[in-house]
């Protein structure tokens, strides 16, 4: 399995971006996928998931402006995000889980992008 991130930039803040992950491999399509991020000096966190079914989740401090999605048809998830601010400054991760993910641990995951860099500027 491979996970490709890619629609990361320099950005105004209340700018708008898409982040793309490409996925490659087998079982992609029933799979639930993730988005995380890490910020300079932070540990990486939670952004959203997605379950093979459609369903979604997302950290409080995204929740309203972010929206995970995915294609099963060409094996791509997308996370876009709107009103964006300076502390969604990050590089952000896509992930892929080989189980539903029941408690929303980075434990849960199996395979990691290498991530796109976001920066959003006040």
């Amino acid at each position: 399995v491979q996970l490709v991130e890619s629609g990361g930039g320099l950005v105004q803040a209340g700018a708008s971006l898409r982040l793309s992950c490409a996925a490659s491999g087998d079982g992609i399509c029933i799979s639930d996928m993730g988005w995380y991020r890490q910020a300079p000096g932070k540990e990486r966190e939670l952004v959203a998931v997605i379950a093979s079914r459609g369903n979604s989740y997302y950290a409080d401090s995204v929740k309203g402006r972010f929206t995970i999605s995915r294609d099963n048809a060409i094996n791509t998830l997308y996370l876009q995000m709107n009103n964006l601010k300076p502390e969604d400054t990050a590089l952000y991760y896509c992930a892929r889980a080989p189980q539903t993910v029941v408690l929303l641990s980075q434990n849960e995951y199996d395979y990691w992008g290498q991530g796109t860099q976001v920066t959003v500027s006040s």
